[in-house]
């Protein structure tokens, strides 16, 4: 047996015996790496800890500390649930069970939903299962034998799965008295979990299609350490606390109806007024760095869409057809072919470029009924669009400029903990090679050079360009998607768009897709979690209440009101006839940031007495000096961390 050389990544390389495993390569790095070791990376794939390694090539062993690790755990984890649901539950058919960002679900068809003494119930049937320290094997069969299995059990759902799937051999999981259908990887052995918690159920469609059966789900998570569980339990209270339908609801801010429609957001006034804040902020930083604003219609030609490619790529997720004059109109589900049209409309020079057209653009997409989720998934949604259109030998400093404008908009709503990705060339993809290579390392030597910490999702890109993905981590430390500068091979060429360069010849411009908020909605969404309904000033939705002692002060209380908008204070008047307690006590529910209180002694002062929310009475201040305080917070926009 040969010797295979293994490359580390510190830089280090050693040799092994060919057939080694990733389990031995731990063992000989440390004993301790090899009992935290979950799965192990061999050329940039992860595989099964205990699968021989035949050839020399990069590897990396993953614990519980890597994302990666982490995955393959909590997928090993949904493995073991499963056993136990059909344990308990023999006529239980099973779907799908994957990791999700923290954890996992698995999909169930059960007569009845499950209650939480059945979740009870399955927890410990797990830990007979994890106590068992089964171990996990791999099994490689043809496609046919696993439908002609399945099909037998009337594992209804797997067999649809394998019809589905491409090549001729799949692969099924063993441990315990349990088997799957599965891609793998899984961790070593079941013993590995040490704590767990099912976390909740609820009804799911089958693939999301509510005219599909309703399945049951029951989602999960676990971890190697109980203190790692006990964490995690203390952040989903607290996640539970900032949770945006509940504030949502709480401070008044949006709702939906059946009326309308699922899935369309009713933007109440108070959460209008933090939109408007929004988009007002959005609106003049984009005009103050260059942009161009552009409106577009809500619908157009059919025949758009199918040149765009979206009636081939993205039909199911469009609403349909409007019918007018013999021709058919799409709602739209995307802004970019509008911009496309438009750029059309005149020839352009290698002087006009790059041309930065932004657009507040709504768009409405068919999201399916099992997937919709306050405002972080629906059908209807405003994405800060714009698109660049630049010139070929302009894109790396086109690039440069962009990450550090997104940057810029992100930070002035208070983040500053970011997950960058850089997703390069899919197997199937359009477009040259080096124009491909070309782009990826603009877009890698941008972020190298902005100083961000990324990693590589190698074949992670769109067919149509590489593209940079920026999360935006919150309060506790979970990652949303946002912002996005995507290159696109794609639409110049189905649009032919060109320009005229230098030497006078027609050249295809770079075109880039951006969004930095991603959908308002869902940013907004974000914002409430973030800041726990406990807005900066700036885009609180009542900056200040005013609050009378008594009836017999109310007129001074509405000069006050009037004066504090007269300086677009966004202020009210609490008139009510209540004790003064009573008001303090609703303004800090509303999260109201300041409250001035006034009597007999602040009207004969001319003065107002200030409280803030959350830390109490800060003194009192002539008008004029209460609205000086509150417009320097405002223009500073009190960015601290939450």
């Amino acid at each position: 047996m040969g010797l295979i050389q293994v490359n580390f990544p510190d830089g280090s390389v050693r040799d092994f015996k060919s057939g080694t495993t990733g389990y031995d390569i731990a063992q000989a790095v440390s004993p301790r790496l090899a009992k935290e070791a979950i799965a192990v990376k061999v050329n940039g794939v992860v595989t099964d800890l205990n699968a021989p390694i035949e050839s020399g090539a990069p590897v990396e062993i993953l614990t519980f500390d890597h994302a990666e690790g982490r995955q393959v755990f909590w997928h090993s984890s949904s493995h073991i649930m499963a056993q136990a649901v059909l344990e308990l539950f023999p006529g239980a058919k099973l779907a799908i069970g994957p990791p999700i960002d923290e954890g996992w679900y698995y999909d169930f068809e059960v007569e009845t939903p499950f209650s939480p003494e059945d979740l009870e119930k399955i927890e410990l049937k797990m830990k007979e299962i994890i106590d068992e320290d089964a171990p996990f094997s791999r099994e490689v069969k043809t496609r046919k034998e696993a439908i002609d299995y399945y099909r037998s059990k009337g594992a209804n759902y797997k067999v649809e799965m394998l019809e589905d799937m491409e090549g001729d051999e799949v692969t099924f999981y063993y441990h315990s008295r349990f088997e799957d259908l599965c891609r793998g990887p899984h961790i070593p052995r079941t013993g590995l979990i040490k704590a767990f918690k099912l976390t909740s159920t609820s009804g799911a469609y089958w693939r999301g299609d509510e005219k599909r059966t309703m399945l049951q789900r029951i989602y999960g998570v676990s971890y190697p350490k109980k203190s790692m569980l006990d964490d995690y339990l203390k952040r989903l209270e607290e996640a539970k606390k900032r949770d945006h339908r509940l504030l949502g609801k709480q401070l008044e801010l949006y709702t939906f109806s059946d009326m309308v429609g699922p899935g369309l957001v009713l933007w109440l006034p108070r959460g209008a007024r933090i939109r408007n804040e929004i988009e007002n902020f959005w609106r003049e930083e984009h005009l103050r760095h260059g942009y161009e604003l552009v409106f577009t219609p809500h619908i157009a030609n059919f025949d758009l869409w199918r040149q765009s490619g979206h009636t081939s790529f993205y039909k199911e997720d469009m609403f349909g057809t409007i019918e007018a004059e013999g021709r058919d109109y799409q709602i739209r589900p995307m802004n970019c072919p509008f911009h496309i049209a438009m750029f059309k409309s005149r020839l352009w020079s290698y002087r006009d470029l790059p041309q930065r057209w932004a657009e507040l653009g709504t768009v409405y997409r068919y999201e399916r009924g099992g997937v919709l989720h306050g405002l972080m998934r629906v059908r209807g949604l405003t994405q800060d669009d714009a698109h660049h259109f630049v010139a070929q030998e302009k894109m790396e400093e086109e690039l440069a400029w962009l990450l550090d404008f997104c940057l810029h908009i992100l930070r002035s709503f208070g983040f500053s903990e970011f997950d960058t990705f850089l997703s390069t060339r899919p197997e199937k993809a359009i477009g040259e090679v080096a124009d491909w290579r070309r782009a990826e390392e603009g877009l890698r030597q941008v972020l190298e050079n902005s100083g961000l910490n990324y990693d590589v999702d190698e074949g992670g890109g769109a067919f149509y360009g590489p593209k940079i993905d920026i999360k935006i981590k919150d309060a506790l430390g979970r990652s949303w998607q946002c912002s996005t500068i995507q290159f696109d091979f794609s639409l110049p060429e189905r649009f032919d768009l060109y320009y005229i360069d230098s030497d006078g010849q027609q050249k295809r411009p770079y075109m880039i897709h951006r969004a930095l908020l991603g959908a308002i909605e869902r940013f907004f969404g974000v914002l409430i979690e973030f800041y726990a309904g406990d807005f900066p000033l700036w885009l609180a939705p009542v900056q200040a209440k005013v609050l009378p002692i008594t009836d017999s002060i109310n007129d001074y209380a509405r000069q006050v009101v009037e004066k504090l908008r007269e300086h677009r204070i966004r202020a009210e008047l609490d008139d009510r006839s209540e004790k003064v307690g009573a008001k303090i006590r609703d303004a800090e529910l509303l999260k109201v940031p300041y409250m001035f209180i006034v009597g007999a002694k602040e009207v004969d002062s001319q003065t107002v007495s200030i409280r803030k929310h959350g830390a109490g009475d800060i003194g009192s201040q002539s008008i004029d000096g209460a609205i000086g305080l509150l417009n320097d917070e405002i223009e500073s926009k009190g960015l601290t961390k939450r």
